[in-house]
């Protein structure tokens, strides 16, 4: 049997960007997909904690260090420059791997979403 866990999140950071005449997806500060070991095109679940909205889109890489998060695309109607959103991705494992798998949760910084 296999099963979804939790594969990576990045906690509570901040949107700097909504470019809805983008084709899609949202773009993340390199150093944070490192951090979270997540690739560029992999599929993401975004929760937007300042409204509630919850969608799935696919993470694209921003330039490193400059704690870019901008929703584009239709992605952008959902998420206002500032909110706070959790970006996490998920893998499909066997049962028993998926019990002793450890996930990549990255905490930054809510202001400017660096790592220190």
């Amino acid at each position: 049997m296999q099963i979804q866990v939790l594969k990576s999140k990045i906690h509570r950071v901040k949107v700097t960007g909504a470019d809805l005449n983008y084709i899609g997806s949202i773009t993340i500060d390199e150093t944070l997909l490192e951090a979270s070991n997540i690739i560029e095109g992999e599929k993401v679940s975004i929760v937007n904690i300042n409204n509630g909205e919850r969608f799935e889109t696919y993470a694209i890489k921003g330039q490193k260090n400059s704690g870019e998060i901008t929703l584009n695309g239709p992605a952008a109607r959902k998420v206002q420059k500032d909110d706070i959103i959790i970006i996490i991705s998920y893998a499909t494992l066997d049962f028993e791997e998926a019990k002793t798998f450890k996930p990549w949760i990255v905490f930054p910084n809510e202001n400017d979403n660096s790592l220190t």
